[in-house]
């Protein structure tokens, strides 16, 4: 089969193709020393270098353009193998030339565009090469520096360790919300008059015209397309430019800190009538609740919350809209930005459902069935333990008769026997141990104590008065001394009292606690974050991992594919799945999903493409879909149903949804010509294989206005059927979901 292979519309690279003598760009001059990556202090001083009267001035120039920084934005478009200023000036581009061509306002950002078509598809769109993106991300970093400080605490979505699960804990930490509404804003592009209010916002802190300048290029370039109200912000598609969560964190700032001087002033009015009263401590028992704002924006998906009454919240409501229609020029969707009750009503945020609940239903007591298996586990825990010191007590005897046999016998052989060393301190501390355990063991037995009490204290003559005054004095006082001590530590009354003050006390906490919990039921409010189970089950059924009833079946598509790619691909789908979603309360749907609906069609997909039974692949690959590489040794890729079952919210960072890694799938074209660099950012190497995208939406045939899953989003119509040319690390990464298209340089995407 002949394959005819080009280039989408970037130009030909003769470092690109596999040659014994490589074209080489003139390389920076060995007289100065190479610059290398900075680290965020010292990118921090480099930029507060130029601050000046309240401003940063010059950060194109003096900054942006300096090739330390073009650098640093180059390894942070690496995830491994970083690269060095020569590799990169060597094989790609010019690290010093670019830096020169910004510094005098030089750099052509019309050539660094590739505008990408699709037969069949009148849209399309134009992205970055990795020149470009080089240049983004190191304005990226550097207005990063300028505005995190500046930024309200409740703005979360593109900053570091400001993700949506962090999102998610703050909004587990309301208390008490009576009202709430979410701004939805009408799915448009953002149009030129963002455009000026964005460069006015921006230069209230950077006076510098080339940057901004620049921004404005890139937004009539169409490389930055904000859209506000779409869904593709924020989850690895290749269509979101990397300045587009700091520019809408910049563009909207100006509305929370809006909204946090609004808060601040009705928690301050809140709390004057109640230091007016003099009631500011917690002496009386009226409960009090103090009316608060809360306040949560991912991006452009905003979210307030009111402890007050539902005209306050309306009245919030309408101060919000019109500040974002009329100072910040946004389109709000009325219809759907709606004040609604927390208690009674779910609302949709971040992809979960919201909704104020009792903390009894959070930490809810446990049922009859869960109490029944608790004491049985309990009853066979003792056994067990029972088992064991019976069983390390046989051993203790055997080991202690075997010492006594060998020093009788030494003994009886000899007048006496020496060690070279010394063991008496060792053995000595060994029968402590065991004596100690011992007596332990019997004081903890109320029955055995008793019984040797009445052995000691009942029926003897040296208690009759006639018997003493003929004794001694003083083995009479220690007898007496010895009676002292049984009924001292053998008394079977005393432990008995200890035991049930002991229940009574467990007794009086349970009835204090559930007093507690009572209370909190009555006067407390939490906030509960679900998955959305019925949306998780539809685009389940509809990326084919069930069928119609529910039940798993083999994906077709994924035949063609390594048996190893088609494990990676399903773990891929499936962490991603899992990572979302393990801050939410009904967590278990999910892992019910992940870890039967999606492991299973993984076995069936292997056993229909090997044309075995699902017994025999079971067989074969285990549960846990164990394969092993070239060299023999074992692979897991697939999380087991153990690490399943102990995942938790412990996920600290900003997890991907999952919709980029469901709607796209790499099949490997027939040909095994090594002509291409891998496509991966700065990736070097020549032994690749060619991909071809294959998209979803398309596969299906579907409408994602109408049959597609509400709230997912998809990649542009203009990747499928692309290919692309990465090496095994870099496609096993894909695959598993670690990288996404954003990590793809566009120039190498081929149309085959």
């Amino acid at each position: 089969m002949l394959l005819t292979i080009r280039r989408t519309t970037a130009p030909f690279r003769p470092s690109r193709l596999l040659s014994t003598q490589p074209t080489t760009i003139s390389p920076p001059p060995t007289s100065v020393s190479p610059p290398h990556p900075l680290t965020k202090p010292q990118l921090k001083t480099l930029i507060l270098s130029h601050y000046n009267n309240g401003k940063f001035s010059n950060l194109l120039q003096n900054v942006v353009a300096s090739p330390s920084v073009l650098l640093t934005a180059a390894h942070n478009l690496t995830h491994e193998n970083q690269p060095t200023i020569n590799s990169i000036s060597t094989n790609l581009f010019n690290i010093s030339q670019m830096s020169d061509d910004l510094i005098n306002n030089t750099f052509k950002i019309e050539s660094c565009v590739i505008k990408l078509t699709n037969k069949g598809t009148p849209s399309s769109l134009n992205v970055p090469n990795l020149n470009l993106k080089v240049l983004i991300e190191s304005i990226r970093i550097v207005l990063e520096v300028v505005y995190d400080d500046r930024f309200a605490t409740f703005s979360y979505g593109g900053r570091v360790g400001m993700g949506r699960a962090t999102a998610i804990r703050y909004l587990k930490n309301v208390e008490n919300p009576t009202w709430w509404f979410n701004v939805s804003f009408r799915n448009k592009e953002s149009g030129v008059e963002n455009l000026n209010k964005l460069c006015l916002v921006i230069k209230e802190k950077v006076s510098d015209d080339m940057l901004i300048d620049v921004i404005r290029r890139l937004f009539d370039l169409k490389i930055i397309l904000i859209e506000f109200g779409g869904c593709y912000l924020g989850r690895g598609f290749p269509n979101e430019c990397g300045l587009c969560a700091i520019l809408i964190n910049v563009y909207l700032n100006v509305f929370d800190q809006k909204l946090q001087e609004l808060r601040l002033l009705v928690n301050e009015e809140s709390r004057k009538p109640r230091l007016e009263n003099g009631n500011d401590g917690d002496g009386d028992n009226v409960v009090y609740k103090p009316l608060k704002i809360y306040a949560v924006r991912y991006l452009d998906e905003i979210l307030v919350i009111t402890s007050g009454s539902k005209g306050l919240t309306v009245k919030l409501k309408n101060l919000s809209v019109q500040f974002l229609e009329k100072s910040l020029a946004l389109e709000v969707n009325k219809g759907v930005t709606a004040v609604h009750s927390a208690v009674s009503e779910e609302i949709r945020f971040l992809g979960m459902d919201v909704r104020a609940v009792t903390p009894s239903v959070l930490r809810s007591p446990m049922s009859e069935k869960a109490i029944r298996a608790r004491k049985k586990y309990l009853r066979q825990k003792e056994v067990r333990l029972q088992e064991l010191k019976n069983r390390r007590e046989t051993n203790r005897k055997k080991l202690a008769m075997k010492i006594f046999d060998h020093v009788y016998k030494k003994l009886k052989t000899s007048n006496g026997f020496k060690f070279d060393f010394q063991i008496e301190k060792e053995v000595k501390e060994i029968f402590e141990t065991w004596g100690r355990e011992t007596v332990d063991e019997f004081m903890g037995s109320i029955e055995e104590r008793a019984a040797l009490y009445r052995k000691l204290s009942g029926g003897d003559f040296l208690s009759l008065k006639r018997i003493r005054d003929q004794l001694p004095l003083d083995l009479v006082e220690s007898y007496d001394k010895f009676q002292e001590n049984v009924d001292k530590y053998l008394n079977p009354m005393k432990a008995r009292k200890e035991v049930e003050e002991r229940k009574r006390k467990l007794e009086d906490e349970e009835e204090k606690k559930y007093a507690e919990r009572t209370v909190k039921d009555l006067t407390k409010l939490c906030i509960k974050v679900d998955a959305p189970d019925r949306l998780v089950r539809q685009a389940v059924r509809l990326a084919r991992f069930t069928n119609d009833m529910g039940r798993p079946r083999p994906i077709g598509a994924l035949m063609v594919l390594e048996d190893a790619d088609i494990i990676k691909w399903h773990a891929g789908v499936g962490k991603r799945w899992l990572d979302y979603f393990c801050c939410c309360h009904n967590f278990k749907i999910v892992k019910t999903v992940v870890n039967y609906h999606m492991r299973f069609s993984c076995i069936l997909t292997l056993a229909e493409k090997h044309e075995s039974t699902k017994r025999e692949a079971i067989k074969h690959y285990t549960k846990d879909l164990r394969v092993f590489d070239v060299d023999g040794n074992e692979e897991l890729y697939f999380p087991s149903e153990r690490e399943i079952k102990m995942m938790g919210d412990k996920n600290i960072v900003d997890p991907k949804p999952v919709d980029g890694a469901l709607t796209m799938l790499l099949t490997r074209l027939a040909t095994d010509e090594n002509l291409y660099r891998c496509g991966a950012h700065f990736c070097q190497r020549f032994d690749t294989i060619v991909y071809r995208i294959r998209l979803l939406q398309k596969d299906l045939n579907l409408d994602c206005e109408k049959s597609w899953v509400s709230g997912m989003g998809v990649i542009p119509d203009v990747f499928d059927r692309k290919c692309v040319p990465l090496c095994s690390d870099h496609v096993s990464q894909m695959y598993l979901g670690a990288l996404t298209l954003q990590d793809v340089d566009f120039s190498s995407l081929l149309d085959v």
